[in-house]
């Protein structure tokens, strides 16, 4: 049975877990610009504190645990550590080269973590919540640092700092890299510009055609930027929505930006219009005066579980501000709840 067989099955039984922020657990570590660097970069050019996907090569062990963290947690939907890892972000760190190689040791981490996840619990005579046969990797492909929607310069509305070639060939390299480190699915996340998400569609499609390999699943997931209900340029979610359904994802969703109190009212919408399978990961509410975030784990499960209870998920976990406590406070909240059933599309 292949990757999309296997996720449609487990879809059909239960509601998945997505794991939780990288970044926020990355934080915990209080890496300074030498732990970055490494012995490899000790006498790069510019700082490179921050680029967090740099430490997939230069602190694997911190990444790997981390994701481990998150399985134990109770997720079995683990992102790689790639939110940046394009040539076009990566240029901000003089870094453009590495693109291909941090994709592959991404997803080997993620692969690594969750065999060993699993080892660990066999080497005590049991099995693991979630064994490894249903723990997935999902290659994170995150929004860019550039838009093609939207002009910089205030000025000058009609300019644009990237076209879109060089926005499809950017995830085209990552999506190989990606897919060269073992990523189960593809996940097209944190959009905010439908442009840039097409571009990373159309390097999916291009990519695999030129491979002449079968597409892996492809989960898709927007970011609705403020009451408005709309994304940054400025998309209603069923217009996103509308926009994305040609890349027949498995799934569509939203994810960052919002707490699930803030995000209740469009997920509820995503679970009606939406075809595929439905997607949610919040953050821990909305971010205090020091760009910190205060919920609890209990407070964002017992939202979250009431999107269960209403039957609008299919898959959930966190973004920004949220830990493995978060995870296993989701997980348990949703795990009585049946997932949300597809809708019957009648034919014409």
């Amino acid at each position: 049975m292949n990757t999309d067989a296997r996720l449609r099955k487990l879809l059909e039984e239960r509601i998945l877990i997505i794991d939780g922020a990288m970044g926020t657990m990355v934080q915990r570590y209080k890496l300074e610009e030498a732990d970055y660097r490494g012995e490899r970069f000790k006498d790069w050019a510019s700082d490179v504190k921050g680029n967090n996907d740099l430490l997939c090569l230069t602190k694997p062990e911190v990444i790997k645990e981390i994701h481990k963290e998150y399985l134990r947690a109770g997720a079995n939907i683990i992102e790689t550590n790639t939110f940046n890892a394009q040539v076009v972000s990566l240029a901000d760190y003089g870094m453009q080269e590495l693109a291909h190689e941090i994709n592959v040791a991404a997803a080997r981490l993620a692969r690594e973590a969750i065999m060993e996840y699993d080892g660990e619990y066999r080497q005590k005579g049991g099995s693991a919540p979630f064994p490894a046969e249903v723990c997935f990797v999902a290659g994170a492909i995150g929004p860019m640092n550039k838009t093609l929607s939207l002009s910089p310069d205030v000025n000058n509305p009609g300019f644009r700092s990237i076209t879109f070639d060089e926005v499809a060939d950017a995830y085209y390299e990552q999506i190989k890299g990606l897919m060269d480190g073992g990523a189960d699915i593809l996940l097209v996340e944190t959009i905010f510009d439908t442009l840039n998400a097409k571009a990373a569609i159309y390097a999916i499609n291009k990519y695999f055609k030129d491979a002449k390999l079968a597409e892996p699943p492809v989960m898709i997931s927007g970011t609705i930027t403020d009451a408005s209900g709309r994304t940054l340029s400025g998309q209603t979610l069923e217009a996103f929505g509308i926009s994305v359904m040609h890349a027949h994802p498995l799934s569509i969703g939203l994810n960052c930006a919002l707490g699930a109190s803030q995000m209740r009212p469009h997920v509820e919408e995503l679970s009606e219009i939406a075809s595929c399978y439905v997607t949610a990961y919040p953050n821990a509410g909305l971010p205090n005066a020091m760009g910190e975030y205060d919920e609890t784990p209990e407070e964002t499960a017992a939202i979250v579980g009431e999107f269960a209870q209403q039957g609008w998920l299919n898959m959930v976990g966190g973004c920004c501000g949220t830990t493995p406590a978060h995870i296993a406070a989701i997980a348990n909240a949703v795990a009585k709840y049946a997932p949300r059933r597809l809708p019957q599309v009648e034919m014409a």
